[in-house]
Protein backbone atom coordinates (compact mmCIF):
# COMPACT_ATOMS: atom_id res chain seq x y z
CA UNK A 1 0.00 0.00 0.00
CA UNK A 2 1.20 3.50 -0.77
CA UNK A 3 -0.12 5.65 2.09
CA UNK A 4 -3.06 7.32 0.38
CA UNK A 5 -5.18 7.47 3.55
CA UNK A 6 -2.27 8.73 5.64
CA UNK A 7 -1.44 11.44 3.11
CA UNK A 8 -5.09 12.43 2.80
CA UNK A 9 -5.63 12.52 6.56
CA UNK A 10 -2.52 14.67 6.96
CA UNK A 11 -3.77 17.04 4.26
CA UNK A 12 -7.13 17.34 6.04
CA UNK A 13 -5.32 18.15 9.29
CA UNK A 14 -2.95 20.68 7.71
CA UNK A 15 -5.90 22.45 6.04
CA UNK A 16 -7.75 22.73 9.36
CA UNK A 17 -10.34 20.08 8.58
CA UNK A 18 -9.74 18.26 11.88
CA UNK A 19 -8.42 19.52 15.19
CA UNK A 20 -5.12 18.67 16.88
CA UNK A 21 -6.83 17.10 19.88
CA UNK A 22 -8.49 14.48 17.67
CA UNK A 23 -5.19 13.69 15.93
CA UNK A 24 -3.52 13.27 19.34
CA UNK A 25 -6.32 10.87 20.33
CA UNK A 26 -5.79 8.86 17.14
CA UNK A 27 -2.04 8.84 17.76
CA UNK A 28 -2.50 7.40 21.26
CA UNK A 29 -5.00 4.77 20.11
CA UNK A 30 -2.86 3.80 17.11
CA UNK A 31 0.23 3.45 19.32
CA UNK A 32 -1.69 1.09 21.60
CA UNK A 33 -2.20 -1.19 18.57
CA UNK A 34 1.44 -0.83 17.51
CA UNK A 35 0.46 1.38 14.56
CA UNK A 36 1.52 4.84 15.75
CA UNK A 37 2.37 6.04 12.25
CA UNK A 38 -1.26 5.48 11.15
CA UNK A 39 -2.71 8.41 13.16
CA UNK A 40 -3.56 10.42 10.03
CA UNK A 41 -5.00 7.41 8.19
CA UNK A 42 -7.45 7.00 11.07
CA UNK A 43 -9.09 10.30 10.10
CA UNK A 44 -10.69 8.32 7.26
CA UNK A 45 -10.26 4.67 8.27
CA UNK A 46 -13.01 4.17 10.87
CA UNK A 47 -13.68 0.43 10.75
CA UNK A 48 -12.05 -1.72 13.43
CA UNK A 49 -10.73 -4.09 10.75
CA UNK A 50 -9.17 -1.17 8.84
CA UNK A 51 -7.36 0.04 11.93
CA UNK A 52 -6.18 -3.42 12.96
CA UNK A 53 -4.98 -4.41 9.48
CA UNK A 54 -3.68 -0.99 8.45
CA UNK A 55 -5.54 -0.96 5.13
CA UNK A 56 -8.61 0.82 3.78
CA UNK A 57 -11.52 -1.58 3.27
CA UNK A 58 -14.46 0.77 2.66
CA UNK A 59 -14.76 4.17 1.00
CA UNK A 60 -14.79 7.25 3.24
CA UNK A 61 -16.00 10.79 2.68
CA UNK A 62 -14.76 13.88 4.54
CA UNK A 63 -15.95 17.46 4.03
CA UNK A 64 -14.37 20.61 5.40
CA UNK A 65 -14.03 24.29 4.64
CA UNK A 66 -10.99 26.53 4.25
CA UNK A 67 -11.19 30.32 4.05
CA UNK A 68 -11.35 30.01 0.24
CA UNK A 69 -12.75 26.57 -0.57
CA UNK A 70 -15.30 23.91 0.29
CA UNK A 71 -13.41 20.63 0.13
CA UNK A 72 -14.77 17.10 -0.25
CA UNK A 73 -12.32 14.23 0.04
CA UNK A 74 -13.20 10.67 -0.96
CA UNK A 75 -10.83 7.90 0.07
CA UNK A 76 -11.10 4.50 -1.57
CA UNK A 77 -9.34 1.19 -0.98
CA UNK A 78 -6.11 0.58 -2.85
CA UNK A 79 -5.51 -2.96 -1.60
CA UNK A 80 -6.11 -5.49 -4.36
CA UNK A 81 -8.56 -7.51 -2.23
CA UNK A 82 -10.93 -4.54 -1.99
CA UNK A 83 -10.72 -2.89 -5.42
Amino acid sequence: DSGKSTTTGHLIYQCGGIDKRTIEKFEKEAAELGKGSFKYAWVLDKLKAERERGITIDIALWKFETPRYYVTVIDAPGHRDFI
